[in-house]
């Protein structure tokens, strides 16, 4: 196996038990035959971390790779054994065997919980975790859910303190705590960079991709989920305690065109040729934590190695990925893991519409 760093990885899809119900777009698009919302809204992409829950499930949310010499050998084994050919030698020095990226696709039937993650410095002191949960938000499709439009819940609107926020919590007004965050009705191209500390929620009929710190640490506010799920005290307040979770949330409130100045945008034009374009996501000047580019292949496109790794996804179309070693269908909803060890890579479109993929990538070192 340890070879494998010279060759793109083919993952076996991933799902992941959660809190909210979901799904059926998720199904859809990887092609299952019949779509429907459960409790496994989420795929995890390229994962290292175990998934966190009120029962856990041994190895659940860590990644297989799909290959026929060793069926379903975990990426992290693989990355472990041998961690500067998989992740780079300039990454490893700075991060050791983790990846310091997570990637997932959720589709959303009921709203999420009402929720925050930890910043980096938060992180530290209160999980002795050096990964807080800064993520992204890059929107790829929806769905109108009981009349509603797909939309998020992001941000504190001015004068919500400390005190008030608590308040909400203890009589779970959670209408007050819906009101006390702004609400944006999100469409295909949308992009939010979620920033530890700041409260926020997807809401019904969203599907999206999320970048984020490989961590599964989440703080909600509702006991009762919007599906009528009761929630133990610990998925509440993670190890913290229901006071102490109190002091993971940024109380700086924002004004609506704020929220979007800071952190909404659209991706941008990079690079475009005959047989393709390629666009950026998320970039590293606005994100220390990860970056993220969209390719759209007409033809064949070739794209350089970094030094480091990329998680890919197949967002839609069909082809090949071409290596100098060897050559890999890939199609819609294909995870593919692309170790350092590659130089360069040409992805071939074999559809009549362009092949479009995204690709994540760990912080710059």
């Amino acid at each position: 196996m340890n070879d494998f760093f010279r060759t793109p990885l083919k993952l076996i899809p991933n799902r992941v038990y959660r809190p909210f119900i979901g799904g059926k777009l998720l199904d859809k698009w990887q092609g299952k035959s019949v779509a429907k919302d459960g409790q496994y809204s989420e795929e995890w992409v390229a994962s290292t971390v175990t998934a966190r829950s009120e029962n856990p499930i041994p190895f659940e949310g860590l990644s297989q790779v799909c290959n026929v010499a060793h069926p379903g050998v975990y990426l992290k084994d693989l990355i472990t054994e041998n961690p500067e050919a998989f992740l780079g030698k300039k990454h490893t020095a700075k991060f050791g065997t983790s990846p310091a990226l997570l990637v997932k696709v959720l589709d959303s039937c009921s709203r999420l919980m009402i929720q925050v993650h930890p910043d980096q410095n938060f992180a530290r002191k209160a999980f002795q975790s050096e990964f807080g949960k800064t993520e992204a938000w890059y929107v790829i499709g929806g769905r109108s859910i009981q009349g509603e439009n797909p939309y998020v819940l992001f941000g504190f609107k001015p004068g919500v303190t400390r005190e008030r926020w608590m308040e909400l919590f203890e009589t779970q007004n959670v209408a007050g705590m819906i009101s006390a965050l702004h609400r944006f009705e999100v469409k295909p191209g949308d992009v939010f960079l979620v920033e530890g500390g700041i409260p926020h929620a997807a809401g019904a009929g969203v599907f999206f991709i999320e970048v984020q710190e490989p961590t599964d640490y989440t703080i909600r506010t509702e006991r009762i989920t919007p599906n009528r799920l009761c929630l133990a005290d610990e998925q509440l307040h993670q190890g913290l305690g229901l006071k102490k979770m109190f002091d993971c949330f940024h109380y700086h409130g924002y004004s609506r065109e704020e929220v979007l100045e800071r952190w909404h945008s659209y991706e941008s034009l990079v690079h475009e040729e005959q047989s393709g374009k390629l666009f950026s996501v998320i970039s590293p000047e606005k994100c220390a934590y990860f970056w993220v580019e969209r390719l759209e292949i007409q033809g064949k496109y070739t794209k350089p190695g970094t030094g480091s790794f990329a998680i890919a996804i197949v967002l839609s179309g069909s082809g090949m990925i071409v290596w100098e070693q060897g050559s890999i269908e890939v199609e819609q909803a294909c995870e593919i893991f692309l170790p350092a060890g590659l130089t360069e890579v040409t992805w071939e479109n074999q559809s009549r519409a362009p092949m479009v993929v995204i690709l994540c990538h760990p912080p710059l070192t």
